[in-house]
C-alpha cells in the first residue's frame, strides 16, 4: 500500500516533499523527475529552491505531465510557462532537458507517441510528482480514462475547467484539451509522490486511496503502483478512514527505511 504521511499544513508538505525529491536526485546517475503543475506542487518547489544548495544539476532531466493545447505561444498560464518559473529559473536548469509534450497542430496526431519515445530514450521517470483533482483526475487523466492509458490528447471536464479557471479569468478562457501522460506512463515511474492539500479535496484522496479500483476516479492507480508516497495535510486527509493507523506506521517507521 501507498505510504501516507499527515502534515500539519502545506509549507510542511512542500518541505518534507523537496526532502524526498533530493534523496532521489541525490541517489541517481541520471536523474529523472516527472513534473506536476498547478497550486499544488507550488509549495514543493518552494522547498526545492531553498535547499538546492551546491547540487550539480546538469544531468537532471524534467518531463511535464501535461500541457494545454490552443494557448498561443508564451501564454503565461502554458505548462512550459508555469514550468520555466517555477523549476527551471528558481533550480537553474538547462531549459532544454526540461520536456513538455509538443502541443503544435501538425504534430498532435503524434505527439503522445513522440513523448512516450523521449521519457524512453532518458531511460524512464524515476520520480513522478503528482497532483489530484477534486474529481479524482491525475494530470488530465479525466473519470473514464483506461487504467493502461498512454499519452495523449484528452478532453477536459467542464469540472476541471471551472478549477482551474482561476489561473485565467472567465471558465471561457480555459482550454477545452491537453495532452496528458496516461495513467499507463504514469504507473511505469519509478516513485510515485502525491501530494493534496486543502479540505475540497478530501473526498477525491479518501476515493483515491481507501476505495475500490476504478477508471471513474483515476487517482486509484496509486493502489497498482509498488513504490507510493502520499503527503496531505490534516484536511486533504479528513475523509480517511483509517488515519490513526497511517500516523502509527509514520511514528513507528524503521530508521533505516528510506522514502
Amino acid at each position: 500500500m501507498a505510504e501516507i504521511v499527515i502534515v500539519p499544513d502545506r509549507a510542511t508538505g512542500g518541505e518534507l516533499g523537496a526532502r524526498i525529491v533530493w534523496e532521489y536526485v541525490d541517489a541517481a546517475t541520471a536523474p529523472v523527475l516527472g513534473v506536476a503543475t498547478g497550486s499544488t506542487p507550488e509549495s514543493l518547489y518552494l522547498a526545492m529552491a531553498r535547499t538546492r544548495a551546491s547540487r550539480d544539476l546538469a544531468e537532471l532531466q524534467a518531463f511535464a505531465l501535461d500541457e494545454y493545447v490552443g494557448l498561443p505561444s508564451g501564454h503565461r498560464e502554458s505548462y512550459r510557462e508555469v514550468l520555466r518559473r517555477e523549476i527551471v529559473e528558481p533550480l537553474g536548469l538547462d531549459p532544454a532537458r526540461v520536456h513538455v509534450p509538443s502541443v503544435e497542430p501538425a504534430l498532435l496526431p503524434r505527439t503522445g507517441e513522440h513523448y512516450e519515445e523521449a521519457i524512453a530514450a532518458a531511460g524512464g521517470v524515476g520520480l513522478q510528482i503528482l497532483g489530484i483533482g477534486s474529481d479524482g483526475h491525475v494530470g488530465f487523466n479525466e473519470p473514464g480514462s483506461s487504467l493502461a492509458s498512454r499519452t495523449r490528447v484528452k478532453t477536459l471536464t467542464e469540472q476541471t475547467r471551472r478549477d482551474n479557471a482561476r489561473f485565467f479569468g472567465p471558465v471561457e478562457e480555459v482550454p477545452r484539451h491537453s495532452v496528458t501522460q496516461g495513467l499507463g506512463t504514469i504507473r511505469d515511474a519509478g516513485h510515485l509522490l502525491l501530494l493534496a492539500f486543502g479540505a475540497q479535496k478530501a473526498s477525491a484522496v479518501a476515493a483515491a486511496l481507501e476505495g475500490p479500483l476504478s477508471a471513474a476516479v483515476p487517482a486509484t492507480i496509486v493502489q497498482l503502483h509498488p513504490h507510493v508516497t502520499v503527503i496531505l495535510d490534516e484536511d486533504a486527509a479528513g475523509a480517511l478512514a483509517h488515519t490513526r493507523y497511517y500516523r502509527d506506521v509514520e511514528r513507528f517507521k524503521p530508521e533505516w527505511q528510506g522514502w
